[in-house]
């Protein structure tokens, strides 16, 4: 076995928990790999595979909870903080909350597949309450169906991954170059996506501070709150005399949308 194998399977359960447990805390690192590797160390008799499919499972779990806990004391600030992480800020917010709200506990099981709302979804079912007897075998099912499937596949699939694993040392720094590359490619893009699509949005805005001499000199003026059910929910809060209304509604509610005055558009 190469150097790096030995090392993997000589530690190979410390290494698989807390490698998965940093990953969902939402450092950067790829856990995919890790849990296919595992998979066929465990095809190839290096690893137990009960072990090498409940340590992820735990980390998970683990990791969920403390965003449970972080999403319930915190509130929606936790959400906001979250998605600037996320190469695609401007979404990511009213994404994750879409999808938890459609299918709220449900959402859990399918969390993990899904880019932005694997973080989010933890801490969205805190900020809205779930109950922690509820929470917890949703999440372990859908920490079991995503740790669990991929060292199923990487368990699979041992001969296919320990040829490609070869080819791999064999490529040495070429391909970690390549992949860096593409990697940076890739992010390059998505910046240069956001800064476009921010640039053509440019609107007139506001500070709350001139919004607040509005309203104290009684300037002619429409405020519509435009928040999502979720975060209306933990912090029902307006601004004196706004409409409320999803953006997705405006057109349901566009008679009651004055025409003659200035109209000020806010969110979370």
């Amino acid at each position: 076995m190469s150097s790096w194998v030995e090392f993997l399977v000589r530690h190979s359960y410390p290494i698989l928990f807390f490698w998965i447990l940093v990953e969902q805390l939402g450092l950067p690192l790829p856990g995919l790999p890790l849990l296919l590797a595992a998979g066929a160390l465990a095809g190839g008799g290096h690893l137990n595979l009960a072990a090498a499919v409940s340590l992820p499972v735990l980390a998970c779990m683990c990791a969920d909870f403390l965003w449970f806990q972080i999403g319930r004391h915190r509130g929606i600030a936790v959400l906001g903080w979250i998605c600037r992480l996320s190469l695609e800020p401007d979404s990511c917010v009213r994404r994750t909350e879409d999808a938890f709200m459609r299918h709220g506990a449900k959402s859990l099981l399918i969390s993990k597949f899904v880019p932005g709302l694997n973080l989010a979804a933890a801490p969205l079912a805190g900020i809205f309450r779930m109950r922690i007897r509820r929470f917890l075998p949703f999440d372990a099912l859908g920490a079991l169906f995503w740790a669990g499937g991929y060292v199923v596949v990487g368990f699979a699939f041992t001969e296919q991954i320990e040829m490609v694993a070869h080819y791999a040392l064999r490529l040495g720094e070429s391909l970690l170059i390549l992949l860096l590359a593409g990697l940076f490619a890739y992010i390059g893009w998505k910046y240069f996506q956001r800064r476009r699509f921010l640039r053509d949005l440019r609107i007139a805005r506001v500070t709350p501070e001139e919004l607040k001499e509005m309203l104290d000199t009684c300037e002619k003026i429409q405020i519509v709150d435009l928040r999502h059910a979720i975060d209306f929910a933990a912090e029902p809060q307006t601004v004196p005399g706004a409409l409320h209304f999803d953006p997705k509604e405006i057109e349901q509610h566009k008679e009651l949308i004055s025409r003659d005055r200035d109209i000020v558009l806010y969110c979370t």
